[in-house]
């Protein structure tokens, strides 16, 4: 087996994650898929954005392809971590199939959803 023939057996999945900050909140743009392989690069996302200390930080999912039960455990892990703070973590603007995972585990009922970026926060694009 040669190395071309190896690397094209492992789909090539990218996770891109970008954060923009503003007066204690914090919007964190995920486009992509969000699964086993890419969940470790959303969950280091995390952990340097909780380092810099927001008191709201809303998940912008209007990007998210696909989430599977290892993205849901990362949304989960920071949402305890914020919480544990006495900050908050929201939704905003899951697609449908995103939603719709959301209702079938219950965690439309765990989260605060939104269906848009909520009005008062930033919305200039920054990369992070």
């Amino acid at each position: 087996m040669t190395r071309r023939q190896y690397g094209a057996s492992v789909p090539a999945v990218e996770l891109k994650v970008s954060t923009r900050s503003h007066a204690g909140h914090a919007i964190l743009s995920v486009v992509g898929e969000i699964d086993l392989y890419t969940a470790p690069r959303l969950q280091a996302e995390f952990t340097r954005l909780l380092e810099t200390g927001p008191d709201r930080v809303v998940i912008d999912m209007s990007g998210v392809e696909f989430c599977d039960s290892t993205g849901m455990n990362v949304l989960l892990s920071a949402l305890k971590r914020m919480r544990e703070r006495g900050g908050v973590l929201e939704v905003a603007s899951p697609r449908p199939a995103v939603r719709k995972i959301l209702q079938v585990t219950g965690l439309d009922s765990v989260f605060t959803v939104h269906d848009t970026i909520p009005a008062e926060l930033p919305t200039a694009e920054h990369p992070g």
